[in-house]
């Protein structure tokens, strides 16, 4: 099967992801190519075909997993697109990347793993008695800094 996220009429915003059959994205020489799915996708949505995006299903951070798994797969060239589009999320034409909702204001994207990272960098490492005490590092946006807070109330 293969993936396509609709992007709105106006913006790069990602609003559902479809899913099409194979046969559906095979240009005559029987090769999946992406502007066969968004010809077809245009004709049965009525939706422009330049407004949907191809995405890979089995692509996270700029990596490509196994499918249906979180295992590296040994064929990184099939990574595709940064990440798998989310609705909510939004599709940058410049960088060939889907990203998922920014999860803070102050956070900037990377265009090396296709992630957002809080602009201090990633959180603290937990140590062995933080996570026996079920505790677990947030993001304080007011003070930009990650605060250690326990997971059980």
């Amino acid at each position: 099967m293969a993936h396509f996220a609709k992007i709105e009429s106006e913006g790069n915003g990602v609003l559902t992801v479809l899913t099409v059959d194979n046969k559906d994205v095979l240009n005559n020489e029987g090769v999946e190519e992406e502007s066969v799915g968004q010809q077809y996708l245009e004709t049965h949505h009525n939706w422009p075909a330049n407004k949907w995006i191809q995405t890979s299903y089995n692509t996270r951070r700029n990596t490509y997993c196994v499918e249906g798994t979180d295992v590296l797969a040994d064929d990184q060239s099939k990574a595709f697109r940064g990440n798998f589009a989310v609705p909510g999320g939004e599709w940058d034409e410049v960088n060939q990347i889907f990203w998922g909702p920014k999860p803070h204001p102050s956070w900037v994207k990377s265009t090396t793993d296709a992630q957002w990272h809080s602009p201090i960098g990633d959180a603290p490492t937990l140590t062995d008695d933080q996570n026996a005490a079920s505790q677990c590092y947030r993001w304080n946006e007011s003070n930009s800094s990650w605060d250690l807070t326990n997971l059980i109330s």
